[in-house]
């Protein structure tokens, strides 16, 4: 197929380029290339890119896709706090305006990048599936349940949109996050033999690794209509739900005399769900994630060894996203509404 990956510039969307690709489709990139230049390494393979924020999508960007794979986002819960207007307008408003051309356009799926932050403060006995009730704590969470909600409905024979509820991402991608947990408790152990904890640990987050959330979506494009039609899924492993402090030790016990330790002021985290991940096991066994945290932290600290991360370049704005769009606003070049001044 023809697959348009939109935010294919991003920290997913630098992997699921190259993972699309070599299942064979005809990839095209959008991107408003706020994260240029924020690279861990070799850049990925070229794709034919678009350049244009997601909420001015036209028509004829979506001429001759037959899917697509929308991860375009404002990408975490501190940004999304900066402006929340601007963080319905990106994640719900503009992802309803682009399922709606895809559907005019004749593209047959729409996978979406949903998260199961929208489960947000559903900690309970059992594993949260795809049933479970609502409970974001914060516009991004919020944001993505309007945009289920909205797009769910423009499902037709013809047309089949997916919703990936993916669980919190980590590993090493081209465009690296230091800001998502495990890559973060990997980065400053690494650069600084302490694993901090900013929280007081207790809160229970499921976990996936960035490459095996790019394989779930090739699994979708690949899975008949009726497997995927218009269907909301957790993506991740049942057993990959950890407390937060349980990720600081895999991190702690991979690092040769670094320290565990608690950040003054720490408290408890609101955001707290365990997810089932059992319907993408029975729906799309070849793609259910294979790896581990465990894995993924053995693969960042090799990474950030041959890059020779420091502390500074992790929590500065080349990989923290809340520092890049502070320093690109800080030197006049975005607005309000984070666009490109100079646009």
């Amino acid at each position: 197929m023809r697959v348009l990956v939109t935010g294919h510039e991003g920290y997913i969307g630098a992997v699921m380029t190259g993972v699309l690709a070599d299942a064979g489709h005809e990839v095209v990139g959008l991107d408003s290339g706020l994260y240029a230049g924020c690279d861990l390494g070799p850049a990925p393979a070229p794709v034919p890119v678009i350049g244009r924020d997601v909420r001015d999508v036209t028509a004829d960007d979506l001429r001759g896709v037959d899917a697509v794979v929308h991860l375009a986002a404002i990408s975490n819960d501190p940004i999304g706090q900066l402006n929340p207007d601007v963080t319905y307008a990106i994640n719900h408003r503009a992802s309803v305006r682009l399922a709606e051309l895809a559907r005019a356009a004749g593209a047959s799926r729409f996978v979406f990048a949903s998260s199961c932050s929208l489960y947000g403060a559903g900690a309970g006995e059992g594993l949260l599936d795809e049933r479970a009730d609502f409970l974001p704590v914060t516009a991004y969470g919020e944001s993505k349940v309007l945009a289920e909600r909205d797009i769910a409905p423009l499902a037709t024979d013809d047309f089949s949109p997916t919703f990936m509820r993916n669980a919190t991402v980590y590993g090493a991608s081209p465009r690296l996050r230091g800001d998502v947990v495990v890559n973060n408790l990997t980065g400053l152990g690494f650069a600084t033999g302490k694993v901090v904890l900013k929280s007081d640990g207790s809160p229970w987050r499921p976990l996936v690794h960035v490459r095996d959330v790019c394989r779930v979506a090739a699994g979708i494009l690949a899975a008949p209509r009726d497997t995927i039609h218009n269907l909301a899924v957790n993506v991740g492993r049942s057993t990959e739900n950890h407390r937060i402090r349980e990720v600081a030790e895999i991190v702690h016990d991979a690092i040769p005399g670094s320290v565990l330790t608690i950040a003054d002021g720490a408290g408890p985290d609101l955001r707290n769900y365990r997810v089932d991940c059992s319907l993408l096991e029975e729906l799309l066994p070849d793609a259910v994630p294979r790896m581990t945290v465990a894995d993924g932290v053995r693969e960042l600290l090799d990474a950030f060894t041959a890059h020779g991360l420091t502390a500074a370049q992790l929590e500065g704005a080349r990989y923290t996203r809340l520092a890049r769009i502070s320093e690109l606003a800080g030197a006049g070049r975005l607005d309000d509404e984070l666009r490109w001044r100079d646009a």
